[in-house]
């Protein structure tokens, strides 16, 4: 198996109710040198992290994707007791991102709790969508400074709760419940200064479940 062949996006999506190893499981195998192991864990979760950075970036998905894997193996002695693998992941690939904007924007000073993807001027992967809802709150979403923009996708995404968050970034719970707070009514106020109607933004706020789901589905899809 080559290194190409370890990072392929899975063929397919992977089928969940027949998984037998655990994430924790594969993890283990891959570091002791099992890389069908590690294979398996990737094919598993390339999806997520690569829609992570896909709503993000313009270019690299690929490279920041591969570096979240290495750097998970890497760091498997590391990983808090009770943290999933999965959540591990969404860490690593925050830290991988927040460390590609500081080299590239503002001489190394970068401050995520207020600056957007739109502030930086990054054109990450179109939507091919052309549903008003979904272009809508795809630039929304990209209007929240960035440390909001990713619990947001966690939580509306992800399905992750606000502990699973917390763990996942490794910051406090109350930190993560304030932020997604914030990004509400940021994300509310961004959708009604970015629509062309209000009736447009009132719509897309009041099914704002379905509309992410729909979102999530679409982003980095031809």
């Amino acid at each position: 198996m080559t290194d190409d062949d370890f990072f392929s996006p899975p063929a397919r999506a992977p089928d969940y109710h027949r998984r037998v190893e655990s994430d924790e499981a594969l993890l283990a195998a891959w570091r002791g040198g099992d890389r069908r192991a590690g294979s398996r864990l990737f094919q598993r979760h390339f999806e997520p992290i690569a829609r992570f950075f896909y709503g993000k970036v313009q270019t690299g998905v690929e490279d920041l994707v591969q570096r979240t894997f290495l750097g998970l193996v890497e760091r498997s002695e590391h990983i808090p007791a009770g943290v999933p693998v999965r959540a591990y992941l969404f860490g690593i690939a925050r830290n991988i991102l927040m460390r590609r904007f500081r080299e590239q924007y503002r001489d190394g000073v970068f401050d995520g709790e207020t600056v957007s993807v739109a502030d930086l001027g990054e054109s990450p992967s179109a939507l091919v969508d052309r549903r008003e809802h979904l272009q809508l709150l795809y630039q929304a979403l990209r209007s929240l400074p960035l440390e909001l923009q990713i619990v947001v996708e966690l939580f509306y995404w992800e399905k992750y709760s606000a502990p699973e968050i917390a763990a996942a970034l490794g910051v406090p719970e109350t930190t993560i419940r304030g932020r997604l707070r914030r990004a509400r009514e940021l994300l509310g106020e961004s959708l009604h200064r970015l629509a062309p109607a209000p009736e447009l933004a009132a719509a897309t706020l009041q099914d704002l479940e379905r509309w992410a789901d729909e979102l999530r589905d679409r982003l980095g899809r031809g």
